[in-house]
Parts: structure tokens; sequence; C-alpha cells
């Protein structure tokens, strides 16, 4: 992981956009690695697009093991971590460069340089810096770190939504960072005023 940074072409909020959109995956998605999932989508341009997937946790991977083997701390050091950094989840972010980290995280935070904002709530930092900061008690208020990302080509997002692979709504930092990742689709899905299970039963019909 060891070098991390955001994908060259990323830029902030662009209008027509949909820079800081949730996109929430209808049941019908035929692509397995995205079925059921809840991505934030952290760029987006005539170029493509680039997103994190908030609701798969890494299982098998701790932050305090992320940490270890990056040499940001000592393992000795993991049980000492400050309560802040003991809660940063560690999710499987998407299928595209699963060896980069990239840290979702509230605005408290930034680094010249290397903090992209997303929106009134939510930013994105790649570089290992702050992953040194929130090892300290120096980070932001709320991170999630997470491994990949989601990428689309030019056109290709868009191609998707028309053909009902996915749904959007705003942002929502309360969402984004919560541990409860189980729940999250069913909630993404709320916030549009949808019954999954409705939903489910309709998507059969054409």
């Amino acid at each position: 992981m060891g070098s991390v940074k955001p994908p060259e072409s990323m830029s902030g909020p662009s209008s027509g956009f949909l820079d800081g959109q949730l996109l929430v995956a209808m049941p019908g998605m035929a692509d397995s690695r995205f079925a059921r999932s809840v991505v934030y989508l952290c760029a987006h341009s005539e170029e493509g697009a680039m997103g994190i997937i908030v609701n798969r946790p890494a299982r098998k991977l701790s932050f305090s093991d992320l940490l270890v083997q990056l040499d940001v701390i000592r393992p000795d050091e993991a049980i000492r971590l400050p309560e802040k950094a003991g809660a940063v989840q560690v999710l499987k972010g998407g299928p595209v460069e699963t060896g980069r980290g990239f840290v979702l995280h509230s605005n408290d935070f930034f680094i010249d340089n290397s903090t992209l904002p997303i929106d009134s709530g939510v930013s994105l930092t790649a570089t290992i810096d702050i992953l040194r900061a929130i090892a300290r008690g120096a980070g932001p208020v709320q991170a999630i770190l997470a491994l990949g990302y989601a990428g689309w080509s030019a056109g290709q997002l868009e191609s998707e939504m028309q053909q009902n692979g996915w749904l959007n709504c705003p942002g929502d930092p309360s969402l984004i960072f919560d541990q409860a990742s189980a729940s999250k689709y069913d909630r993404a899905l709320r916030k549009l005023g949808i019954d999954i299970a409705r939903l489910s039963s309709d998507a059969g019909h054409s």
C-alpha cells in the first residue's frame, strides 16, 4: 500500500455532476461485485467517476493491524492507540487498486495538496500522513479507511444509471461514518423513500 494517493484525474465537486452523492445499487444489479452496495461518489466528471463502497468491511483486517503493516506504529503500540484511532473501520472500497488506501473523513482535518474536500461533511485524503495523524490522536473526528475504489470510465456510470443499475441520493456523513455497515444499504434506500421488500418484487416486472 505504501504510497497512497487519489487517481490523478480526480477533481473537486463540479456543477451538474454527482460528486458527494451516494449511489445505491438496485436489487437487480448485474455486477456481483456491487450487489447491495452503497458507494460514496468522490469525483464525477465527463472523464469518468470514482467512488468508495462504504458498507463492506474488510473483516479480517483491523486498523491497528494495518498501521503495523505500514510501519506507522510498532506492534507493541497497537494496544495503546487513542480510542478514536481504534474506532476507524477498514472497508473494501472497491475492485480497483485494492492495494491502495483512501481515507474518507470529516472536514475538521486537512493536509495541503493532499486532502480533497468533496462536500460540506466529507473529505478524502490518501497519503500515509493522515494515518500517522490518526495514530497519534491528531486526526479527524470521523474517518473510515477503504482499500481500493470503484471506478467508471467516461459515460459508463451514466449508462449504468440509465439501465436502472443505480439510484442516487445526497451524501449523509452519519451514514457514511457509521460502524453499522450491515444496515447501510436498507437505510440508504429509506432515505430515498423506498421499501426494499417492495422494490425487490417490483424489480422482476417490466
